[in-house]
């Protein structure tokens, strides 16, 4: 399995555990330690431990396992390594506070979300709304024209 398919696989098992801002770290071109970090929120130990165990469960069943667990039983932040890929389920305040996102700001993220993408369906309302003005000129701009 690609790390990057393992990325993906690791980020849908926390989303069926309801862990949410789910971000997928891209890594390769800033470190040799690790290609992506997958980095998610939860909102309690139980549910972090949860998130861990779906992740280890899923990876399991691809073939794929951890060489290291951290922080599993304090359930505040839960490190699973697989060394191409390291999963990170943050309680929200450790999230904020230790901010992976902002130490590797050059990461390119991607977003894994089970929401509708909200930003695409904007863009199409605009571009509609746009279409149907620039039509509007056309046509005005031409009846001066003439």
């Amino acid at each position: 399995m690609t790390s990057k398919n393992l990325a993906k696989l690791i980020a849908n098992a926390a989303l069926s555990k309801k862990a949410y801002d789910i971000t997928i770290l891209d890594l390769r071109k800033l470190t040799t330690m690790t290609d992506y970090f997958v980095v998610c929120s939860v909102d309690s130990d139980t549910q972090a431990r949860a998130v861990a165990d779906e992740i280890k469960n899923e990876s399991l069943e691809k073939g794929e396992t951890s060489i290291r667990k951290e922080g599993y039983s304090e359930g505040r932040w839960v490190l699973l390594d697989y060394i191409d890929v390291v999963a990170h389920v943050f309680h929200k305040e450790m999230r904020e506070f230790y901010n992976l996102e902002k130490l590797w700001g050059d990461a390119k993220m991607e977003y894994v979300s089970d929401e509708p993408d909200l930003k695409e369906k904007t863009v199409r309302t605009r571009t509609k709304a746009m279409s149907s003005k620039e039509v509007k000129k056309k046509t005005t701009r031409k009846k001066t024209a003439k």
